[in-house]
C-alpha cells in the first residue's frame, strides 16, 4: 500500500479485508488488528512485526493467503539487538504457558515479545484498538500465565513481573508493586 494510498485508509478496512481471506483460525482477528494498524504506522511493533520478512511472509500465506504480497507496507524499526537476551526470556515465559502447545500461539508469543519492547501499554504498542483484545488473547492462547492474572494488572508489567519472579530478579524492568508510587494505575482499565 503505497503512503498516498495509505492516508485515506481507516486501519477497520484493512481488517475487514484480512478477514476476508482469512482462513478461520481463531488468532486471525486480533493478527488482522495488528496487522491492520501496523501497516498504516500505529502502535510499535518493528519491521515485519519482529517475525523476519520469511516469518512475516509464510504468517501471511499461512492465515491470509488471498492477500497480495504489496498490500501491507513494511513499517517499523528494527528492534535493538541489545534487547535479545530479554526478548529470549519473554519468549521462553511465554511458551512454557501456551494453551493448546500450537503453532498459532507459537507465532503469537512472537509477535508479542516483539510488542513488549516498546514503550507504551502492549495492548497499544501492538496496535490493537483495546485492551479488552489482548486480555482475551492472553486468556485463548496463554491460558495458565493469565491466571495469574488475578487483580488486572498491565500486561507489559505483569509479562515482566512474571519474569522477574521466574529468574529470581529483584532489581527489574517492572516495577516492585510493594513500593510503587505508581501502583494503583498498574491495575484494571486502560481506555
Amino acid at each position: 500500500m503505497t503512503a498516498a494510498a495509505a492516508s485515506s485508509v481507516k486501519p477497520e478496512e484493512i481488517y475487514d479485508y484480512l478477514m476476508a481471506v482469512r482462513q478461520g483460525d481463531p488468532v486471525e482477528d486480533i493478527l488482522a488488528r495488528i496487522l491492520a494498524s501496523w501497516s498504516l504506522g500505529y502502535g510499535a511493533m518493528p519491521a515485519w512485526l519482529g517475525l523476519g520478512r520469511e516469518g512475516f511472509e509464510a504468517m501471511l500465506q499461512r492465515h491470509f493467503p488471498g492477500l497480495p504480497k504489496h498490500y501491507l507496507g513494511n513499517s517499523g524499526a528494527e528492534i535493538d539487538p541489545i534487547r535479545r537476551d530479554e526478548m529470549r526470556d519473554l519468549h521462553r515465559l511465554l511458551m512454557q504457558n501456551r494453551s493448546h502447545g500450537s503453532d498459532a500461539e507459537a507465532l503469537i508469543a512472537d509477535i508479542l515479545v516483539a510488542g513488549c519492547m516498546g514503550d507504551d501499554h502492549l495492548w497499544q504498542d501492538l496496535g490493537l484498538w483495546n485492551r479488552s483484545e489482548l486480555s482475551r488473547l492472553m486468556q485463548a492462547c496463554f491460558a495458565p500465565l493469565a491466571a495469574g492474572n488475578t487483580r488486572d494488572m498491565k500486561w507489559k508489567r505483569f509479562l515482566y513481573k512474571q519474569l522477574c519472579e521466574t529468574e529470581g530478579i529483584h532489581t527489574c524492568r517492572a516495577p516492585s508493586c510493594a513500593v510503587c508510587t505508581d501502583f494503583a494505575h498498574c491495575f484494571g482499565p486502560e481506555e
